[in-house]
C-alpha cells in the first residue's frame, strides 16, 4: 500500500505542487499558522514545522541513497569535482551580473530584496529532487546523488561563505539582513535542518539490513513526498498570502523575471561545462541539472526562520522553485541518452 501511494503521488507531483500553490493563493490562513513557532506545553519546546518537514524530506532522500553505487563515482570523481567547483563558482558569476542589471532599473535599492531572495537560493546546496529528475531522464544517479549528499554535507561551511561574499552587492539594510541571515546558517541552520537529517538517514541505508531497510523506505517514502507537499503550501501562504489583500504586480512581475534569469543562466552554465568537460550524455545530464536545482525549500525555511517581516522575499524563491523543475523536464527530454540497439 505505501509503495502504490508513493508511486500513485510521484506521478501526480506536478500537478499536486501547482495545487499546493493555488490552495496557498486562495486559503492561506492554515498556511499562515503553520509557519507559525507552536510550544509544546509542559515542556519548554518549541515546534517548528517548517525545518521539521524540511528535515523529513532530506531524511527520506538520505535513505534511498544507493551506497554501493557511490563506490564507481568515488574512483572517477571528474563529474563530482566539477560539480562541487560549479556549485560555487556560478553564484559567483550569476549573481553580480544580475546585480548589474538590476541597477539600471528605477527601483531605489537596485532591486536588492529581490536579489537577497536569490542570492539565499543559490548558496543553497543541491536540491534533492533533483535525483528524481535524473532517474526520470535515464541521467548518472550516482553521480547526482554524490553531488546532492556532497553539497549538502558542505553546506555549513559554503553557505556561509557565498552569503558573505554576495551582501555587498545589497544596498540599504538587505546586507545587515543577508549578514544576519549567515550568521544563521553558521549558527546551527544548516547543520540541524540540513545536514543531520540527510546523514541520519544515509547511515540507515548504510547499518539496516535489506529487508528492514525497504520497509522502512516505504513507510518514510510517501509521507516525505505529502510533507514536501504541505511545506510548499507553507511556504507559499506566507509569499501568496498577501497577494489578493494588497496586490503587488510589479513585485511579482520584478521577482519571476529575475528568477527566470537566474535559472536560465544557472542551468546553461551548468550545459556549457558538461559540453568542455565532454562527459557522456547521461552524466551530462545530471551535472547541468544539479547546475539549476538548489533546494529553493531550504532557502525558503531559512527565510522563513530568519526574516518573518519580510514574507515578500519568498515570492522569487518560490517562482525559481517552479521554474527550475519546468527547465528540468525540458534538459531530461533534451538530454536523455540514446537507447541502445535491441532495446
Amino acid at each position: 500500500m505505501h509503495i502504490s501511494a508513493a508511486s500513485w503521488l510521484r506521478h501526480r507531483l506536478g500537478r499536486a505542487v501547482v495545487l499546493s500553490y493555488a490552495l496557498a493563493l486562495i486559503l492561506p490562513a492554515p498556511g499562515l499558522w503553520l509557519r507559525r513557532p507552536h510550544p509544546l506545553p509542559p515542556s519548554h519546546l518549541t515546534l517548528h514545522t517548517a525545518p521539521l518537514l524540511l528535515s523529513l524530506v532530506l531524511f527520506s532522500a538520505g535513505l534511498q541513497v544507493p551506497v554501493r553505487a557511490l563506490g564507481t563515482l568515488l574512483r572517477h570523481p571528474k563529474a563530482l569535482l566539477a560539480g562541487l567547483a560549479l556549485h560555487l563558482v556560478i553564484p559567483l558569476a550569476v549573481v553580480p551580473f544580475v546585480a548589474f542589471l538590476l541597477r539600471r532599473t528605477p527601483d531605489t535599492d537596485g532591486g536588492s530584496g529581490v536579489l537577497t531572495a536569490m542570492i539565499l537560493v543559490v548558496a543553497m546546496p543541491v536540491a534533492a529532487g533533483a535525483t528524481v529528475w535524473t532517474d526520470k531522464g535515464a541521467g548518472d544517479q550516482p553521480t547526482m546523488v554524490g553531488l546532492v549528499l556532497a553539497s549538502t554535507l558542505l553546506s555549513p561551511l559554503t553557505t556561509p561563505v557565498l552569503l558573505a561574499t554576495l551582501s555587498p552587492l545589497l544596498s540599504g539594510g538587505y546586507a545587515h539582513t543577508l549578514a544576519a541571515t549567515g550568521r544563521l546558517a553558521q549558527g546551527g541552520f544548516a547543520l540541524t535542518a540540513v545536514v543531520l537529517p540527510c546523514a541520519a538517514g544515509l547511515l540507515g541505508a548504510l547499518v539496516l539490513p535489506a529487508r528492514r531497510l525497504g520497509r522502512l523506505v516505504t513507510t518514510v517514502a510517501p509521507s516525505a513526498m505529502a510533507g514536501s507537499l504541505v511545506l510548499t503550501y507553507v511556504n507559499a501562504s506566507g509569499a501568496l498570502g498577501s497577494v489578493l489583500t494588497r496586490p503587488r504586480p510589479l513585485l511579482f512581475a520584478a521577482a519571476l523575471a529575475v528568477a527566470a534569469l537566474v535559472c536560465l543562466l544557472s542551468f546553461v552554465l551548468g550545459r556549457v561545462a558538461a559540453h568542455l568537460l565532454r562527459l557522456e550524455a547521461a552524466t551530462a545530464s545530471s551535472l547541468t541539472l544539479a547546475c539549476g536545482m538548489n533546494n529553493s525549500s531550504a532557502s525558503a525555511v531559512l527565510i522563513t526562520a530568519s526574516l518573518p517581516d519580510k514574507p515578500h522575499l519568498l515570492l522569487p524563491v518560490l517562482a525559481y522553485g517552479l521554474l527550475q523543475k519546468t527547465a528540468a523536464n525540458r534538459i531530461v527530454t533534451r538530454l536523455r541518452p540514446a537507447p541502445t540497439p535491441g532495446t
